[in-house]
């Protein structure tokens, strides 16, 4: 691994050393050819399975110490792995491989009327910095976006998931290695000092982009002490809205589905929004489905007059990311109702909207402005590997550069190249 082993340094002297090879290796990066970086890939996803004991064997050690500590079952599912989890991590980076290159695009190319010729071209950002809770394999995805899209990257995942985190980037070295590409691509700190973190929000010029993957506090600490520019998400607080209009066996599917699957990710629903006149007869249905996977429930009045054992709200439910298999619900009068429900609570990560009508979906998904929005589909799509980008870096729900799964375009920039014929400005 490029890690320090001195123990006298310092984090942010660390940080300024990685940094600064993390910049050359970029370098080398934005002018391989995509062949190359593809054998890198698929070379880090045979090292992974090669180690696939070892990092199973890392996991464990982390799984001990989350359950002597008392964590919960959703939390415990984010940070647990299995050979399957494995196998599908080096699936992923065989999966990017497989993208089209996407710094071989043409993004834009014209001419003016003196003659010049300009191109727009994509270019890597560069070094980025990626902080990351409890999902080790997320450490995995990331290093194999960048590694494709010329970028290097600094990882620092959750404490939770240290030993994991290091045993997946001992399996990618070993495949940098193996393909003749630098290793200091992909680093992480030697330590789970959270002093890691203030050096990486601190490394203005040195590191271009820092993208947070995790909790509420975690994306707003980054956003509130970063001198880096930060891409960054909101919580997953996750809409389904069941239109009158719904197909009841579609609804009780995707509901089930959208929450259940796996509570512990950001697309999982939190909230169930459903009409009023289909309310009494397909709440009942949709309360019992979830019930018997393990639910539970937060309703406000309207709901819990048709369905009467459900516990109510309290003050804040209502904005509020579970992570836990647990879901509000609310009953609304209409798609009005529901909309002006969605803008004032959500966080513009995901909604949903269950509908045979077409024109009510229409309407729903124009009306709103989140990062993504769905009809008659599971919000737990909302992946950059359900979305065709191999994996994903993050979801963002800013306003500036990307916008929900970040994938490879999402990682680079622009610039431009000007073909003259000796042109000279009056």
């Amino acid at each position: 691994m490029n890690i320090a082993t001195n123990p006298a340094e310092t984090a942010e002297a660390w940080m300024a050393q990685a940094a600064r090879r993390a910049k050359a290796a970029s370098g080398v990066l934005a002018t391989l050819p995509n062949d190359t970086r593809n054998a890198a890939l698929h070379a880090a996803a045979n090292a992974i399975r090669a180690h696939a004991a070892g990092i199973e064997a890392a996991n464990a050690k982390d799984l001990a110490a989350f359950d002597a500590a008392g964590g919960s079952k959703a939390f415990r599912d984010r940070l647990a792995l299995n050979p399957t989890r494995i196998e599908a991590m080096a699936r992923g980076l065989d999966d990017i491989a497989a993208l089209p290159d996407p710094l071989a695009r043409s993004l834009a190319d014209w001419t003016q009327p003196n003659g010049l010729r300009i191109k727009r071209i994509p270019q890597p950002i560069g070094v980025i910095g990626m902080i990351y809770e409890s999902r080790p394999n997320v450490g995995a995805d990331a290093a194999g976006l960048c590694l494709k899209s010329g970028n290097a990257v600094i990882l620092r995942g959750g404490s939770d998931s240290f030993h994991s985190a290091c045993a997946i980037h001992g399996a990618v070295s070993a495949g940098l290695r193996a393909a003749g590409v630098p290793e200091d691509a992909v680093q992480i700190p030697p330590e789970t000092d959270r002093a890691y973190v203030a050096a990486m929000l601190g490394a203005a010029g040195a590191v271009d982009l820092i993208i947070p993957r995790g909790g509420k506090s975690l994306v707003e600490r980054v956003q509130r002490e970063a001198r880096v520019p930060v891409l960054a998400h909101a919580e997953g607080l996750c809409h389904t809205y069941v239109h009158e209009k719904a197909d009841p066996a579609m609804a009780r599917r995707v509901l089930a589905n959208a929450k259940m699957r796996r509570t512990g990710v950001c697309g999982a629903t939190e909230v169930l929004l459903i009409d009023a006149a289909i309310a009494p007869s397909l709440l009942p249905d949709l309360v019992a489905d979830l019930r018997a996977l393990g639910c539970d429930f937060r309703a406000g009045p309207r709901a819990r007059a048709i369905v009467a054992d459900l516990p109510p709200t309290e003050p804040g439910d209502f904005d509020r990311e579970w992570l836990d298999a647990i879901l509000t619900v609310a009953v609304v009068d209409d798609i009005e109702m529901a909309l002006r429900h969605i803008r004032h609570h959500g966080s513009e990560h995901t909604e949903a909207i269950i509908t045979e009508d077409a024109a009510a979906a229409e309407h729903f998904m124009r009306g709103l402005s989140s990062a993504v929005v769905m009809w008659n589909a599971s919000t737990q799509f909302c992946d950059g590997g359900e979305f065709g980008f191999g994996a994903e870096i993050g979801i963002a729900t800013g306003r500036m550069h990307a916008r929900g799964p970040i994938g490879l375009e999402q990682l680079t920039t622009f610039r431009y190249l000007v073909l003259g014929t000796g042109q000279v400005r009056p």
